[in-house]
This record gives structure tokens, sequence and C-alpha cells, in this order.
């Protein structure tokens, strides 16, 4: 269990990396009520930390002079891994006490130059996991000044230029306005709109060869929009490696409570529910379509098939 002592330094540390926050923010990034962040204030002024506090519904909480520690210098790749790795932490829930990562963020933010500090807060601010992705790898990505473009882009609303190679090899030039960073099954993406398609797109972040910022400002996406939500539906689209077809002996209500969205797209037809999406890895669909309960058939690939028969050969073995 998390010692009050730790989240009482993990408040002292979120307040010296924020010039303000509210006690419903601290709370909610320690997983505690705002009662509990009431006692952890009183708590730190009783030791003589000059926490100051304004009244009200909007009040906030912020600290004094004297209360910063001496600067600790990071490189840009390493406040990138960090915030990277510390997201990764906390987003696919790894055995590690929530206030430890937002204690870790908070110390890490507190100590960057203006520059960097800016870098980061936008890296946590563009970028969104598919953790419901079954068996999704942990994200792997090597091109840190990418992503670091990109987010400085989403959050300053900044067009970017592109160099792009699509799936098929074909190469294109093209400005886009990037909503979003989305990392899902081992790959990121980047989705937002097209000026070359004059449309919104989605694209993944290991096929950009080269990136950089124009002048122009954009407004960003409209009211309601879901980045994750495209990315997942873009991604069904994409040519893969296998064209997945299943037919969900069910109704249409019941696959679409049961079938995760990311698992592809459903169509009504006489039969049932026909699942389609491609993929380059058919393994996890397997295991996947195996935990529901109702029949499928798998229409395509014969690969899909073959790997069910290795997994029953292998269960009656054990059996």
């Amino acid at each position: 269990m998390y010692s009050p002592t730790t989240r009482l330094l993990t408040v002292l540390a979120l307040l010296q990396s924020h010039r303000q926050m509210t006690g419903a923010e601290i709370a909610r990034r320690l997983e505690v009520d705002t009662r509990t962040v009431r006692r952890y204030i009183t708590s730190l002024q009783d030791i003589g930390v000059p926490v100051e506090g304004e009244r009200g519904p909007h009040g906030a909480y912020s600290l004094g002079r004297g209360s910063k520690m001496p600067p600790l210098m990071f490189t840009d790749e390493e406040a990138v891994a960090l915030t990277l790795g510390l997201r990764a932490l906390r987003e696919f829930q790894f055995p590690v006490e929530q206030a430890a990562v937002e204690g870790a963020l908070a110390k890490t933010e507190r100590v960057l130059p203006e520059k960097l500090l800016h870098q980061v807060r936008g890296l946590q601010g563009s970028i969104t996991f598919n953790t419901a992705s079954y068996g999704s790898p942990l994200p792997q990505f090597q091109e840190n000044q990418l992503v670091v473009t990109l987010s400085s882009a989403i959050q300053a609303q900044q067009r970017a230029h592109l160099h792009y190679r699509s799936w098929d090899g074909s190469i294109t030039d093209r400005d886009f306005e990037p909503y979003g960073i989305v990392y899902n099954e081992g790959y990121w993406y980047t989705a937002g709109f097209c000026h070359l398609r004059q449309d919104l797109r989605t694209f993944r972040l290991d096929r950009i060869q080269s990136i950089f910022l124009l002048e122009q400002k954009f407004e960003g996406p409209e009211k309601g929009f879901d980045l994750l939500d495209f990315v997942l539906d873009s991604i069904t689209e994409v040519p893969g490696a296998y064209k997945v077809e299943i037919l969900l002996k069910t109704t249409l209500d019941r696959a679409e409570a049961t079938v995760p969205r990311y698992l592809g797209t459903l169509e009504t037809t006489s039969e049932g529910v026909l699942l389609r999406r491609t993929a380059t890895n058919l393994s996890w669909i397997a295991f996947v379509l195996l935990e529901l309960n109702f029949p499928v058939e798998v229409r395509r690939p014969a690969e899909l098939r073959a790997i069910f028969r290795q997994i029953a050969d292998r269960a009656g073995r054990i059996a």
C-alpha cells in the first residue's frame, strides 16, 4: 500500500511542477478524494511548506517562494524517454502505484528548463494509448524527434509538412494538420486533416520520412471528434497482409456489446453479423475469437483456420 508520507511528497512534487493546481486535479491524479487532499495540504503547511490556497469553487493551490529544488539537467532525448516511459507505465497499468508515476512525472517536469517542459507537456497532451487492444505489445518507437515535433505541432495547432511513404511504397508530400498521436497494437499513428486529399487521414509514424513545421495555424477538430475511434476505424481499412472475414452467428446488438471495437467493422447479413478487418498478425485475433460465447465461422483467410487447428491440436495434447 502506498504510504501517506509518500503521497504527501507526491503532492509537494505536483505543486512544485505546476504554477497552480486545484484540489480536484490533485485528487484525480492520486486517486484519492478532495478531503484527503486538503488533509495533505494542511500537513505540508504544518511542516513549514509555503502552500497557498484560493477559496471558492474554482480555487487552486500554489507554492510560495523558497520551495524549489536545485536544477537537474536532462537532454531532449532523456526527457522524451522519461515521459513516454512513465506514460506507458501508467496507461498499461503496470504493477506500480499511480501516485509513484504521477510523482515521478511531476519531479521530472519540475527540473526541466522552459523549452523541454513545453515539449514534455505537449507529449502528455498529444498521445493516446489504446490499452484495450488484446495482447497489444508494449510501445516501441525510435524516432524521438519526430514525436516531439508532432506533439509541438498539436499543442500549438500548427500545420506540418510530411514526406510520407504509403503502405504500397509510394512517396507523397503533403501539408497536414495533426490532431493527436495514438499508440495501437505495436504501432504509432497520427491523424488529422490532410491538404493533399482534402479530408481527414491517418498516418503511421514509422512511414513518415521527414517532417517540418509550417507557419500556418489551424483550428483543430470539430467538437466531439474522437481521435482514438477515428484511428481505429481507419486502421480497419488499410491494406494488410490478410483480409479477415468472420461470420458471427449472433445479433448485431449482441456483437456490438461483445466484440471490441478495435477488432474490426460489423455488418448485418442474413446469416448473422460479418466482422471484417485487415491484419498482419492473426494469432491474437484467434484468441480473441475463442473468448466469444456465440458460434463463429472463419470465412477467410485460410491461414486463420490453420491457426485454430493448431490451437485445437495443442489443447487436445494438453487435455
